[in-house]
This record gives structure tokens, C-alpha cells and sequence, in this order.
């Protein structure tokens, strides 16, 4: 039997450049809380992480794919390699890069943690849901649990040794979390004796530990309807023994897993809580009814753990298909088109290919800046926690306002870069002798959960453009509207930053809009065009981000020969940064235009009509 290949790859120069030269994280690096952290840790993190993405998780992707999950007596089983993968993860230390000192982690700057994010759900994005998952619940504890709570759970979490997970969805509520119907009754001890079923929980049951920490929403008796009512428990399938250990079952049982489109190594499950009435679970801290709270702290970072799922599988398309038309000979040159005896040349000469690689290397780049843009500024507001806390504050709010950006856009450019490598790739792209089959199949999860992007477009204009009374929003065209004012005038990418600034007002218009529907009670209007103001607030960010890139890239090869190797790899940012501005920021402001239209057919449209 022949060993798994590895067929992932990524580009450090980029990532480093990103994280130098674009947000300069000499900035935060050697001040608390990264003192222990320099530039050199940072490239030996990124190699040590890439190495392991590709000699360990790489190889086994396809293996994760083709076996998939299964439930064998109650127990889910994950495919082969995955166990031993996890036990390396662990033991090479890259998992305790975001823990605090406190439980024995590094501490890394935020925007590190990202990109090494990107390196290992790009290799392998089903099995480092299992990481994700748990590392978000053990952050949740951490943050809101008593110190006792602390002590038991977060070091086991932490090291792996327990994984964790978060159970929101039910059957019958879906989307709509305050429609959840478990329950906890309160016992005489304090605990509470949970009951309810859970649906689609990622990494609900596996083999890879032999305990898994539930973070689980349910209604306590009394509680009011809603998300208001809803408390959070921590529910260990297993129970803890007096020693710390794993005891028996917690009355918690693994009925069903999914048969899914992608992502087939990370089981999907479906759980019963306390079907013999013998399931306990602990309030997490010590107050009823703030689950939605807690758990949105935990959300915002899944959020961004999906962009990152994005931007994963989106480079690894990209490079996959960057790949194939280097090597793939068809057609002639159009140079000798009309020459029978012309030589056949790599399809990454012609016109149409190089548009959609272009295309792909914009949007990949586009989306790593913003992802590591939200990261750098929680990055620049921990070090300034205390110090400048007006400072610290923008920060945060940059943050929160970027973040359903960072999950929708990412999340819906991935599943259409992937498709377009399939494109690329030409016919066998469709088959599974190449990557980016599975690469679309496994990021089309990443726009329907944690929130589907509906959600977060209703997040942004109901919720993040109001917050701080409209000074995060603000704060974010006026960044812009300086870069804008500073590069417009620039000998080579003014025409692009002119288009930037055509962007930024219409989004600026578009906001005034959704005032308006608010002041005006015309509610309906509201999520009809939420997805488009989304969209369009997204393609104005990446735009300037990449515009930005390019402004940097171009003063950069003022010192270089074209013989360089930097002086190709800046020229590609440059491109990459024009290319957008003429093919997708343009569209922004024909977009606030529909955005502003009178037209209601799609609510007018009576049901019957639909067909």
C-alpha cells in the first residue's frame, strides 16, 4: 500500500511580509504581554508549523476525505493517522502558542497564532477542527469559569489530553439559538441534571481522547423564553473522577454522525444528553442566564477561526492550481496562434488563465491581510491595555467591527477560489487525482456555520456599524479616506487608489441608507440588502489592504534588481493590488446603487409565484 502524499503548500515569504513589512509587529514584539516573543521566534514558529503541516497533517487530508468518520457501538472512530496526529500536535508544543503562561503556554501575538492557523487548517482543515474546538471551549472556561472550573478542565484541554467542543445547534431551532429546548434542573449539590438534544456538533464524538469537555446552552427551570434564558453548562461526556481523571459515561451518547459534502474527517455528531435522566453538568462560573454572553466570546473567535478555515483552503487551491498551469502544456502561444507547428506552452501563458490566477492571488492575499489585520489589532490593544486605554479601545473596535468581514467574506471567496482552481485545473480538477475537488467540497461548510453568513451580515448593519455610537465604523472610513488623500497622486497605482476612495464613499452611503430603514420602520429592507452591504464593505477593505501592500512593494523595489527574486515577488503584489481595483472595487459602487433601489420585488414577489 502506497504511503499518502502530501499535496499542500504555502508561501512564508508571504506570510512574513504580511506580518513585517504590512502591520510591522517589531511594534508589539519584546513588550509585555509578548515580551518572550522577537522576530526570529516568529519565522522559526512559521517554519517549524509549515514543516509539520506538510510532513504530518498534509498527507493525511485525502486519507481524512476518502475514509471519513464512522460510529461503531455508540463510539465514532476517526480515519487512520489521526490519533497519531494529534499525540505529535501536542507533543511538538504549536498547540500551546495562544495559551497563557498561566497554563504552561507561549503567549504568541495573536496575529502569529493566525497565520499558523492558516498553515494547518490549509493542510488539513478536518482534523484541526478537533484542536480548534477544543481550544475555543478551554479559552470559555478560562474565561468565565470559577477557579475551580479553571484547575480541573483548562490543563487538561490544554495539553490535549481532553478535547473539548460547543453544542448550540438543535433540531429543531437550527439557526434560531433562543428556540433551544434542553434543559437543567438544578441539584441539591449545586450541579444541575441536563437533558436535550444537540445537533451537528463538530468533533462531538471521537477516538483521538478519552474525555471530551461540552460546552452545552440550555434553559434552566423558570427561565425566560429566548436567548436570554439560556445558560451555559460544562458537560464532560465523561465523568470526573475525585482524582482528575476520566471516570464512566456521563449519560451522554453519540446517536448519529453525518454524511457530509467535505470535511469527512471531522466528525459531525448528533447528542443525547441525559436520555436515562443521569446527566450532570456544571454551570460554567457562577450566574444563570448569561450563557449567550459567554458564548459569544468564544463565537467572535470561531468566527475568525473561520476565516481562517478560508483563507486555508483558498491558498491551497491557489497554489494548487498555481502548480498544474506551470506544468500542463496545451495550446499555443497566442503569440503563434495562427502557426499549426507552434510549440505547445504551459496554460499559464495564456490570457484567460492568468486572469483567473490573478484573480485567485488577490482575493488569497486580500483575505490573509484582513484576517491578520483583525489579529494585529487585538495585538496592539493587549499591549496597550492599561497604558492608553483610548488607544487600546479603537483597537478592540477595529477588531469587532472587522470580524463578520473576516468570516463571511473569507468564507465565500474561499468556496469560489477553490471552484475557480477546479476551473484552472480544466477536467481532471473535477476528479479526485488532484486536490481542489475536495478543497471546494470541504470549504462550503465555512458560509453556513457558526453563524451563516446571513447572520453575521445582520450582525454588522444591525448590530457592529452602530457600535460605540458609530465610532468604530467611523474610525474605519477614516483610516481609509487618509490613505486614500496620502496615494492618490501616486505615479502608478493612483488611478486604483481613486477607485478605492469611489468604494469607501459608497459605503459610507450605504450605512446612511440603512439609517434611514431604521429611522423609517422599513425593517424589511434590512436583511434583504444586509448581504450586499456586507460584501461591499468587505471588497472596500480588502481593496485597500492590497493597495496598501502595493504602496509598500513599490517603494521596496526601489532597492532591488529585477534579477531579485523580492523584485518578482513585489511586482506580484502590485498587480495583484490594480487587478482588484479594476475588476471588483469597481463594482462597490454599482452595488450601493442596487443597495438604494426602490425595487421590492424580492419581497413583493407573492409565493405562488416562486413557481
Amino acid at each position: 500500500m502506497s504511503q499518502p502524499q502530501n499535496r499542500y503548500k504555502a508561501d512564508l515569504r508571504e506570510l512574513n511580509f504580511v506580518l513585517f513589512e504590512q502591520f510591522n509587529l517589531r511594534d508589539v514584539l519584546g513588550k509585555e504581554p509578548y515580551a518572550e516573543w522577537g522576530p526570529d521566534e516568529v519565522k522559526m514558529t512559521l517554519d517549524g508549523v509549515y514543516r509539520f503541516a506538510t510532513e504530518v497533517l498534509g498527507p493525511l487530508n485525502a486519507v481524512g476525505d476518502s475514509e471519513g468518520c464512522r460510529l461503531e457501538n455508540g463510539q465514532v472512530k476517526t480515519p487512520t493517522g489521526f490519533k497519531d496526529a494529534w499525540k505529535k500536535l501536542y507533543e511538538s508544543g504549536f498547540k500551546s502558542l495562544a495559551i497563557s503562561p498561566e497554563f504552561g503556554g507561549q503567549g504568541a501575538p495573536r496575529s502569529v497564532v493566525a497565520l499558523t492557523g492558516e498553515l494547518t487548517t490549509g493542510a488539513n482543515t478536518a482534523f484541526d477542527m478537533y484542536p480548534g474546538l477544543t481550544m475555543g471551549a478551554a479559552e470559555l472556561i478560562e474565561a468565565f469559569g470559577t477557579e475551580e472550573q479553571r484547575a480541573r478542565y483548562c490543563p487538561k484541554m490544554y495539553d490535549g489530553t481532553w478535547a473539548g467542543t460547543m453544542c448550540l445547534t438543535e433540531p429543531q431551532a437550527g439557526s434560531d439559538v433562543g428556540s433551544a429546548a434542553s434543559k437543567a434542573v438544578k441539584n441539591a449539590d449545586g450541579t444541575y441534571t441536563i437533558s436535550g438534544t444537540k445537533l451537528f456538533i463538530s468533533g462531538g464524538d471521537q477516538d483521538l481522547t478519552n474525555n471530551i469537555i461540552h460546552m452545552v446552552l440550555a434553559r434552566t427551570e423558570g427561565a425566560p423564553k429566548g436567548t436570554k434564558g439560556l445558560s451555559l453548562f460544562i458537560v464532560p461526556r465523561n465523568k470526573v473522577k475525585p482524582d482528575g481523571t476520566a471516570g464512566e459515561n456521563n449519560d451522554v451518547k453519540c446517536i448519529g454522525i453525518e454524511h457530509k459534502m467535505g470535511i469527512n474527517g471531522s466528525s459531525t455528531a448528533l447528542l443525547q444528553f441525559g436520555d436515562d435522566g443521569n446527566c450532570i453538568g456544571e454551570l460554567c462560573g457562577t450566574e444563570e442566564q448569561r450563557g449567550i454572553r459567554q458564548m459569544f466570546k468564544m463565537m467572535n473567535y470561531a468566527r475568525i477561526g473561520v476565516g481562517l478555515q478560508g483563507l486555508g483552503i483558498a491558498s491551497a487551491a491557489y497554489f494548487a492550481a498555481l502548480d498544474y498551469a506551470r506544468d500542463r502544456k496545451q495550446g499555443t502561444s497566442t503569440k503563434n496562434w495562427k502557426d499549426p507547428d507552434a510549440p505547445r506552452v504551459p496554460i499559464i501563458e495564456h490570457p484567460n488563465v492568468r486572469r483567473m490566477l490573478l484573480d485567485m492571488k488577490g482575493k488569497v492575499e486580500g483575505i490573509r491581510a484582513l484576517i491578520v489585520k483583525a489579529s494585529w489589532h487585538l495585538d496592539q490593544a493587549a499591549v496597550l491595555a492599561g497604558k492608553d486605554d483610548d488607544k487600546a479601545l479603537y483597537h478592540q473596535g477595529q477588531t469587532e467591527l472587522l470580524t463578520p468581514l473576516v468570516k463571511s467574506y473569507s468564507s465565500d471567496t474561499s468556496f469560489r477560489v477553490a471552484e475557480l482552481a477546479i476551473q484552472v485545473h480544466g477536467g481532471v480538477g473535477y476528479t479526485r487525482d488532484y486536490p481542489v475537488e475536495q478543497h471546494c467540497r470541504d470549504a462550503k461548510i465555512f458560509s453556513i456555520y457558526e453563524g451563516t453568513n446571513g447572520i453575521q451580515a445582520l450582525d454588522l448593519v444591525a448590530r457592529k456599524l452602530g457600535q460605540n455610537g458609530g465610532a468604530n465604523f467611523r474610525a474605519l472610513l477614516e483610516d481609509i479616506s487618509v490613505f486614500v488623500e496620502k496615494n492618490k497622486a501616486h505615479p502608478l497605482l493612483g488611478n486604483s487608489v481613486k477607485k478605492l476612495g469611489a468604494a469607501q464613499e459608497a459605503v459610507g452611503s450605504g450605512a446612511m441608507q440603512f439609517m434611514a430603514w431604521f429611522g423609517g420602520g422599513e425593517m424589511d429592507r434590512i436583511p434583504l440588502h444586509a448581504n450586499r452591504f456586507l460584501n461591499m464593505m468587505s471588497e472596500t477593505v480588502v481593496g485597500w489592504l492590497l493597495l496598501d501592500a502595493a504602496v509598500i512593494a513599490t517603494e521596496a523595489q526601489k532597492s532591488l534588481k529585477e534579477s531579485d527574486p523580492d523584485w518578482a515577488f513585489y511586482e506580484g503584489k502590485k498587480c495583484a493590488a490594480m487587478f482588484f481595483a479594476t475588476d471588483t472595487l469597481c463594482g462597490v459602487p454599482g452595488m450601493v446603487t442596487a443597495l438604494s433601489s426602490d425595487d421590492r420585488s424580492a419581497l413583493d414577489i407573492p409565493e405562488a409565484a416562486f413557481g
